[in-house]
C-alpha cells in the first residue's frame, strides 16, 4: 500500500475535527491545544527545519490517546511551513487501520513521516514512552484512569518533548539525506 496517496487525501487538523468530531470530542482535544505550549527552544528547532515534511495522521476524534497527542502535532505544524500535517479517520480507511496496525492491534495515533517527494521515512505511535510510564504507575497503583481528563502539565510536557524528538529525528534524517542534497544542493 502507497500510504503516500492516502496523505493526499487526509484533511487538515480542524477540517478532521469538524468533519469526525462531536461537540464534545472537540471540546476534549481544544482542552489539550490549550494546554500545550511549546518552550522558545522548541519552537527555535521547529523554525529550524528546512526540509518538507509531510506527515499523515491516523487517528480517531473519540480516542483519548489522539486527544491527549494530535493537538501537540498542530502546534508543531503552526510553529514551521515545512511540516504538512493530515489527519485520516481510523475507521473510515479501514486498509490503513491493517497497514499501521501495532503488536497485532488496531492503535492510534500512528504518524507516517514522508519525504517531500512520497518516500516513507518513518512510523511512530501510539503512545510516547512518558506516557506509557504514566500508564503503568496508574495501573500498578490503586487506581485506573478513565482517559476523559487531560494529561497534567508535567506530562504533557513529556509527551511533546517526546513527539518533538522524532519529528526532529525525522528532519534530520531528510535533511542528511544524499538523494534529497543532491535535488536541493545542500
Amino acid at each position: 500500500m502507497n500510504l503516500f496517496d492516502r496523505f493526499q487525501h487526509g484533511l487538515p487538523y480542524d477540517d478532521f475535527l469538524a468533519r469526525y468530531g462531536t461537540d464534545a470530542h472537540r471540546q476534549r482535544w481544544g482542552q489539550v491545544f490549550d494546554q500545550v505550549t511549546l518552550t522558545a527552544a522548541q519552537r527555535q528547532l521547529l523554525a529550524s527545519f528546512r526540509r518538507e515534511m509531510p506527515v499523515l495522521c491516523l487517528a480517531g476524534a473519540w480516542c483519548g490517546d489522539c486527544a491527549r497527542q494530535c493537538p501537540v502535532f498542530a502546534h508543531f505544524a503552526a510553529a514551521t511551513p515545512t511540516i504538512r500535517l493530515r489527519f485520516l479517520d481510523r475507521d473510515e480507511h479501514p486498509d490503513v487501520q491493517r497497514e499501521l496496525q501495532i503488536n497485532g492491534g488496531n492503535r492510534v495515533p500512528v504518524v507516517v513521516f514522508f519525504s517531500e517527494d512520497g518516500y516513507e521515512v518513518a512510523r511512530y505511535g501510539e503512545r510516547t514512552l512518558s506516557a506509557y510510564r504514566q500508564l503503568v504507575r496508574d495501573q500498578l497503583g490503586l487506581s485506573c484512569p478513565t482517559g476523559i481528563l487531560p494529561p497534567g502539565d508535567r506530562l504533557l510536557a513529556e509527551v511533546t518533548q517526546e513527539w518533538l524528538n522524532e519529528f526532529e529525528r525525522v528532519q534530520w534524517l531528510l535533511r542528511l539525506s544524499a538523494r534529497l542534497r543532491q535535488k536541493h544542493g545542500d
